[in-house]
């Protein structure tokens, strides 16, 4: 028998009894044992509390559970009781969490299988998975190429077909850019809408949990399932989550989408943007209109967005310090436990620690961290004025297709800028989707982002579902694996 793909049709496969939650949990568990070797998507696989969960389904048979046998991978920030969680440091190489995440426990309660954890720059701090301590996940179209970043591995899990789903976090684009460079759907919804209660934080203004997925319909069904409010979360908002199904008609007739043609106009490489006005064309066709729109303080969203990222990961990473949280360096003073555990941090995470303390240091807050918060007030307010004319907004989700392996480690500008249009969404609080729109030339997959008003994650997925009836999609290819 030939097992489902897709998340829905797994969920009904199970649910009427035409398939057991072990046998589809088995099937993962063989994919993710035959495939991920040389992709490095998963960090950890816990086989044997997979199947124990799986069982525990097919014996239950929880009729009204969305997610009834779907196997889902967690990226590695994502603490999971008694489940390794690592954030790709070597400061938690050890670390088994005492609790799970809000998410973890309302996939749980929905009858989802969870098979692991995903590999991911460390603590969420880059835009490849290279900067993972444990080694970099490599694109399932090209091994020779990143996955993007930081939820890397999840995009790749998903990819590669290892698992139908898989939750990643973003802070500056790190679902969205992976899914775009690995020819997936990536949503990352408003802040606020998914409680980041268990999530190791990296910027908590900016940090969202969100899912990867082959199709709107799965992204529909899982978004239902995490959003919501939890006491636990001070910045959960306790705002209804529709039923997100709902909106996927297929039709964007009437659909305005805004389209900030000074921002996108250089920089962008002619094989994405070819894929990204042909993706508009398309759903102009359909009957949405295109209209011009102005952001003008979006060119300003990069040095905003890592003067306030940085700033809020040196305070969050200071409980990283031998005595409260993850390793301790053996040392006979105080100093030297702080300075010896300290030294296990990457080379990124510290460069963005040395930025984000500079930045709230006596004499330099005001000339950097308010400025930063004032044009961030700039950047929302240009969107506020955007969406009284729009219904979305649309951007390439990267300026580029995906890069070589170790092409840009070297120059952290040239990583930072992958980020240009993902970053605003986050500066903003505002929910944004990544489509695969097409390929390039050489055969790398491109994403169209959409950018949606405040809790509007519905029209996000109501469009994508309508690109995905009129864009033909491709998988990566076996010879690439």
């Amino acid at each position: 028998m030939s097992l489902p793909e897709s998340a829905s049709d797994i969920r009904a496969a199970v649910a009427r009894n035409e398939i057991s939650a072990v046998e589809v949990c088995r099937a993962a568990l063989d994919r993710i044992a035959r495939q991920d070797p040389p992709l490095h998507a998963f960090l950890h696989v816990d086989a044997e509390r997979a199947l124990a969960r799986a069982a525990q389904l097919d014996r239950d048979r929880p009729a009204d559970a969305p997610l009834l046998g779907v196997p889902i991978a967690l990226k590695d920030n994502i603490c999971t009781a008694g489940v390794k969680t690592t954030a790709g440091s070597r400061l938690l190489e050890d670390y088994l969490p005492p609790y799970s995440a809000h998410v973890v426990e309302r996939l749980e309660r929905a009858g989802a299988v969870i098979v692991g954890k995903t590999n991911c720059d460390e603590f969420a701090m880059g835009s490849s998975t290279e900067h993972s301590a444990f080694g970099p996940t490599r694109n399932p179209w090209a091994l020779d190429r990143t996955p993007g970043g930081s939820s890397g591995g999840s995009a790749v899990a998903v990819a590669s077909g290892m698992v139908p789903l898989a939750l990643g976090s973003d802070t500056g684009g790190s679902i969205r850019q992976p899914a775009a460079l690995c020819g997936v759907l990536g949503l990352k919804p408003t802040y606020g809408r998914v409680s980041r209660y268990g999530l190791i934080a990296f910027g908590s203004s900016l940090d969202q949990i969100g899912p990867f997925g082959h199709s709107a319909r799965d992204l529909a069904a899982i978004a239902g399932v995490i959003g919501g409010h939890d006491t636990r979360d001070s910045t959960s908002a306790d705002a209804p989550v529709p039923d997100y199904a709902a909106s996927l008609t297929g039709d964007v007739k009437g659909l305005r989408i805004g389209v900030p043609r000074a921002l996108v106009a250089d920089g962008v490489d002619p094989g994405v943007r070819a894929a990204f006005d042909a993706s508009l064309e398309t759903l102009r066709d359909a009957g949405a209109s295109l209209i011009d729109v102005e952001l003008p303080h979006a060119g300003l969203a990069i040095p905003v967005y890592y003067l306030v990222a940085n700033a809020e990961a040196s305070s969050n990473l200071a409980r990283y310090d031998g005595v409260r949280y993850g390793a301790r360096a053996d040392a006979s003073t105080l100093h030297d436990t702080y300075y010896r555990t300290r030294a296990r941090f990457g080379a990124e995470v510290k460069r963005r620690i040395m930025i984000g303390t500079f930045v709230l240091s006596a004499g330099y807050y005001d000339a950097y961290y308010l400025k930063a918060h004032q044009v961030r007030a700039l950047i929302r307010r240009d969107y506020d004025q955007a969406f009284a004319r729009v219904d979305v907004v649309a951007m390439p989700t990267s300026p580029t297709p995906a890069f070589r392996l170790g092409e840009r480690t070297d120059d952290p500008l040239q990583m930072y800028l992958v980020d240009v249009f993902t970053v605003s969404a986050n500066l903003a609080g505002l929910p944004a989707i990544s489509i695969p729109c097409g390929l390039t030339d050489a055969s790398l997959p491109v994403g169209l982002q959409l950018t949606g008003k405040p809790f509007d994650e519905a029209t996000l997925l109501g469009a994508a579902e309508a690109v995905e009836r009129r864009i033909p999609r491709r998988r990566p290819t076996s010879g690439s694996l």
